[in-house]
């Protein structure tokens, strides 16, 4: 018998979540039927969506998010003994799998790390691909605002603009980011958003305004982009990090007069709209890393005791680029 530590989700999150709300038990799983396989945790994912997600979960269930794991054990010819899957298994360190529904393979990283399967070549990096891509549209030439720029999404976001030719502004909330965002990763311009003259930062760096902006935070950083919007520019709202762990409700200014007077298109998105086209994001992304056009980090957090640890330091912005837990 094989025994899975995993954590409960025992309390709903009032503002920042606390170590209380989730429970860390340990379960004996059943032996493996045919059709199934043992899966073991070895690299687990901290996501901004999680904190969001959190309201409609129900109590007594294994915490969502998402794993790359190893198979151990097969009664499935699909998946051998040895191989690596990505599954969305949540905060679980061995999990049974008839391999239906939630799990999708991990395709050769060729020398890269495993663990970007949760990152660049997973989730986020085509978060990151579609939204910007299919939603913004952007042209060379054009002004691409992001915010949230430092972390999974945002930081792939600001790369695959600059790819396409455009003028990318990153939004984040120390100068250590900025200095990542802009010498490493090649961004025209860093304002972080924390100091006191942010709006006059926002609008000396975007002197022909902005044409796309992706929005991963939303609240009073997002209606000062809206601001500098030009005629017919383009919204993908990815997230709104800044309010999740508010206990009560966020008040910020009427977005509509900016959408009405520019004439704008805002649009928000979930990633899974494109699971049609899964893997031409990541292959995409895995390409522009081969030919040195994209560039990536992850804030490693090791042991699956420090899962709640890493979840908190993600939501305060503790993390440059990917999030995850070496299991």
């Amino acid at each position: 018998m094989v025994k899975a530590r995993k954590y409960v989700f025992r309390k709903q999150f009032d503002g920042l979540p606390k170590e209380t709300d989730l429970e860390l038990v340990e379960e004996e799983l059943p032996p493996v039927k045919d059709g199934e396989f043992l899966a073991e945790a070895i690299y687990l994912s901290v996501d901004p969506y999680m904190r969001a997600y959190a309201p409609r979960l129900s109590l007594g269930t294994t915490f969502i998010g998402s794993q790359v794991a190893k198979v151990v054990e097969s009664k499935n010819p699909k998946y051998p003994v040895g191989k690596h899957v990505v599954g969305e298994f949540g905060w679980r360190t061995h999990t049974i799998s008839d391999g239906k529904a939630g799990v999708f393979p991990v395709l050769n990283p060729e020398g890269l790390p495993l663990s970007l399967s949760l990152g660049v070549l997973g989730m986020p990096g085509n978060t990151a691909y579609f939204g910007l891509l299919e939603i913004c549209q952007p042209k060379a030439g054009e002004t691409v605002v992001v915010s949230g720029a430092a972390g999974a999404v945002g930081s792939i976001v600001g790369q695959i603009a600059k790819i396409k030719g455009c003028t990318v502004i990153g939004i984040a909330g120390t100068d250590e980011k900025g200095k990542w965002l802009v010498e490493e990763l090649q961004f025209d311009r860093f304002i972080n958003y924390k100091d006191k003259d942010f709006e006059k930062e926002l609008k000396e760096a975007t002197p022909k305004g902005v044409d796309c902006y992706f929005d991963n935070v939303g609240g009073e950083i997002s209606n000062a982009v809206m601001e500098r919007m030009n005629l017919y520019g383009r919204i993908s709202v990815c997230g709104a990090i800044s309010g999740y762990n508010s206990s009560g409700d966020v008040k910020v200014g009427m977005v509509q007069r900016f959408v009405v007077s520019k004439q704008l298109k805002m649009e928000g998105f979930v990633v899974r709209r494109w699971t049609d086209r899964w893997f031409e994001g990541i292959e995409q992304n895995k390409k522009w890393i081969k030919e040195g056009k994209m560039r990536y980090r992850e804030t490693m957090t090791e042991g699956f005791d420090n899962m709640f640890k890493a979840f908190i330091d993600m939501l305060k912005g503790g993390n440059v680029g990917k999030a995850v837990v070496k299991a």
